[in-house]
């Protein structure tokens, strides 16, 4: 019997006619894996049952899970999740290492509170206008950026970063608040965003970002257009060498992850009541590469959950750095131990070096490693 005949006498082979053999029975079936859409219909019916439950996590949280402080500080970190999930299109999908994602947050967030607050402009318009201004700046810029790459590309966008944040800082005409920033008109907000009783409508509208924004990035990775971004991040020449130009390729990368930041700005400015310049600067798009780096680049759940732990963490850590278990310590310990960019900062390091996958990885590693040793003891 040669080759040829085993193939196609193997369960599932092809037949001359087209077909395919049956699978024999009584042999060991293989598991049947879930389909693509379980995994992400677990997470959203988990973050939709949360203003439901009244669990209690002792050490996690201060109250219960559907409390109004556990629900915001939830919101917040879903928030962030959505932005750096934005920002992973750019820098775990294509390649393209971005130091003004920044910019186009903020452009969401101040262009909704200024006509909120000077045009007195409904929510709904308000966050309209704010988002095609933002994807309309992003695609501005973008096609700009994407003249040069590596480095040049990284300074150029902080160029453009930063220059956007001493505007606002500036504050002209007063339109901005300077340093002090801008508060959300509560009178052209629906009252069903106001108010500390109405929290969880805040919490559901955080959950719609975050779902929206790792949905469209996980459903243009899988189109052929993703495809394509994958074959720029491993080697730009040569998909320019087999024909493609990936230059309109990674401008539409530029301007989808600008429309899907512009858009966290205006859910950021609801669920935090107003805005100010810290969201401009680099430092918060560096901030954002951390989180992406932390939870796994690249990866599907890896910039939420790494976003998600660094913004609680950090939250975590200023309650604790005024406690008085860190007063009664020493000066020398207590001083940087109080400082939560020390603390994160020390971690990242840590993890970026035992674990350079992210956090997504690290299930793998484990199961690695316990195979490895399983195998020397045999």
């Amino acid at each position: 019997m040669t080759d040829t005949d085993v193939a196609a006498q193997a369960p599932g082979a092809s037949t001359p006619g087209g077909g395919t053999t049956p699978p024999a029975t009584g042999g060991v079936r293989g598991r049947r894996r879930p389909p693509a859409w379980a995994g992400p219909a677990a997470v959203l019916a988990v973050a939709l049952s949360l203003p439901f439950s009244t669990l209690h996590v002792p050490g996690l949280f201060e109250g219960a899970l559907n409390s109004p402080p556990t629900l915001h500080l939830i919101a917040f970190c879903l928030v962030l999740g959505g932005l750096a999930t934005s920002y992973d299109l750019l820098y775990g999908r294509v390649g393209l290492l971005s130091f003004g994602h920044s910019l186009y947050f903020a452009c969401g967030a101040y262009t909704a509170a200024l006509l909120m607050r000077v045009v007195e402009l409904p929510l709904l318009w308000s966050a309209l206008v704010a988002v095609v201004g933002g994807t309309l700046l992003s695609l501005v810029l973008g096609a700009v950026s994407l003249r040069v790459n590596g480095i040049a590309l990284a300074m150029v966008t902080l160029a453009f970063a930063q220059a956007g944040s001493i505007l606002i800082s500036r504050d002209p005409g007063r339109l901005t608040g300077g340093e002090e920033g801008l508060s959300l008109n509560t009178a052209m907000v629906p009252d069903a965003f106001v108010g500390v009783a109405d929290t969880v409508n805040l919490y559901w509208v955080a959950v719609a970002y975050a779902a929206v924004s790792v949905g469209v990035v996980w459903w243009l990775t899988t189109s052929p257009v993703g495809r394509v971004w994958q074959g720029i991040r491993a080697n730009e020449q040569r998909v320019a060498v087999l024909g493609v130009n990936p230059y309109p390729y990674k401008l539409t990368a530029f301007t989808v992850g600008g429309g899907l930041a512009s858009l966290g700005g205006v859910v950021y400015l609801l669920v935090v009541g107003g805005v100010t310049p810290t969201i401009t600067t680099a430092e918060f798009t560096l901030t954002l590469l951390v989180m992406v780096a932390l939870g796994g680049a690249g990866t599907r759940w890896g910039p939420l959950l790494g976003a998600a732990l660094y913004t609680y963490a950090d939250h975590r850590l200023l309650q604790l750095g005024g406690s008085e278990a860190f007063t009664e310590l020493p000066a020398w310990i207590a001083a940087p131990l109080s400082q939560p960019l020390f603390i994160l900062g020390t971690l990242f390091v840590l993890m970026v070096f035992f674990f350079p996958g992210g956090l997504v990885a690290l299930p793998g590693r484990v199961r690695s490693a316990l195979r490895d040793r399983k195998d020397v003891r045999k």
